[in-house]
Parts: C-alpha cells; structure tokens; sequence
C-alpha cells in the first residue's frame, strides 16, 4: 500500500502544482478574480486545472479501490502513466486544445483498467 500512498502524493501534488500555474497565469495576464476568462493562454491553463481535478474524481478512488482488492503495486504503475499523460495532456491543450486526445487517452485509460480490473477480482472473490 505504501506505493499507493506515493502516487496519491504525486497524483495530489501535480494537481496543486496546475493550481499554482493558473495562479502565476492570472496574474501575469491580470485575470482578476472571480473571472474566469480573460487571455487565451491563463483560460487554457485553467481548463487543464479543472479537468484534471474531474479525473480525480474518477482516478483516485479508482486507485485505491484496486489496491484494496487487487494490485497495489500495478495500481501505481498505472499511476504514473496517468501522471505522465496529465503533463502531455498539459503541453499539448496550452499549444493546441485539438491535440490533447492522446493525454487524455493517457489519463482516462489507467482509470478504466484500475476499475474494471478491481471489480472483476471483486466479483470474483464474491462468487
């Protein structure tokens, strides 16, 4: 579980790191609170800030539900896929919104195994 534990800092600590570059954005493009809208790079920024705070909502309780019932260890491999797809997905909205599929994909994808492969040991230890 300690891999778990790991990964959720990371998974934890790449979302605030978004928080604090929207910030820095708001800022240097004088974005005033409460708006959110404003320069186009400070609104890109920002959507990759709320998105990936949506995929948590799915990810994180999808990774500790696997390490429960199946694989701590490959739950945090998969882990650092959807860290590593976060950033590409990242790089490729603040260049061109049309290009993030694959950071998406790269995000999405580890969420789906992690809950699929938990309930199928779940179901299975059930029978």
């Amino acid at each position: 579980m300690e891999a778990t534990v790991i990964v959720t800092f990371l998974v934890l600590a790449q979302y605030v790191l978004f928080g604090i570059q929207v910030g820095e954005m708001r800022s240097r493009y004088g974005v005033k609170g409460p708006a959110i809208t404003g320069h186009d790079e400070f609104e890109r920024m920002n959507r990759v800030h709320q998105n990936t705070m949506e995929q948590l909502v799915l990810f994180l309780p999808a990774l500790w539900i696997h390490a429960q019932y199946a694989n701590p260890l490959w739950g945090a491999g998969l882990a650092l896929v959807f860290i590593a797809g976060r950033f590409i997905y990242r790089a490729e909205y603040l260049k061109d919104p049309n290009s993030r599929s694959p950071g998406f994909s790269m995000s999405f994808i580890p969420s789906a195994i992690l809950l699929i492969w938990a309930l199928v040991v779940a179901v299975t230890r059930l029978l």
